[in-house]
């Protein structure tokens, strides 16, 4: 009786480890060009979409900036399996040529630790008056 008990235990904890992948992260794009843009006529808001394709809610645990001129806004609940939302991010609008990271640090099973780099390039130009 005890190794019947055991032998379904061990199939139930196995059946329910693999029904389950967690949560996944797919992202619209994992980099945003925005192009040749003009100081004080692009506000510098860009926005990645992603969707989680898992069965367990994902958590965006942190959003942080390669520096001070991109601030990155998470969002603040769980996306739950089939939603998606967005990471809003904001650039300074400093002219000249734009490369930066934002790294996003989350509980997804399909990325290395959690951790995805999202990019912004371009370049700002100055208008002549």
């Amino acid at each position: 009786m005890m190794k019947k008990l055991l032998s379904v235990f061990i199939f139930l904890v196995g059946f329910f480890a693999f029904a389950q992948d967690g949560p996944k992260i797919e992202f619209k794009t994992e980099t945003i060009n925005y192009g040749e843009v003009v100081k004080g006529e692009d506000d510098g808001v860009r926005e990645f979409v992603f969707t989680n394709t898992g069965d367990a809610p994902l958590i965006i645990k942190d959003v942080k900036s390669s520096c001070g001129c991109t601030v990155p806004t998470k969002p603040a609940e769980p996306i739950l399996p089939g939603k998606s939302d967005k990471i809003i991010v904001k650039y300074n609008m400093n002219p000249g040529p734009i490369s930066k990271t934002i790294t996003v640090e989350t509980n997804a099973t399909n990325k290395p630790n959690g951790v995805i780099p999202l990019r912004i390039k371009g370049t700002v130009i100055k208008k002549d008056k």
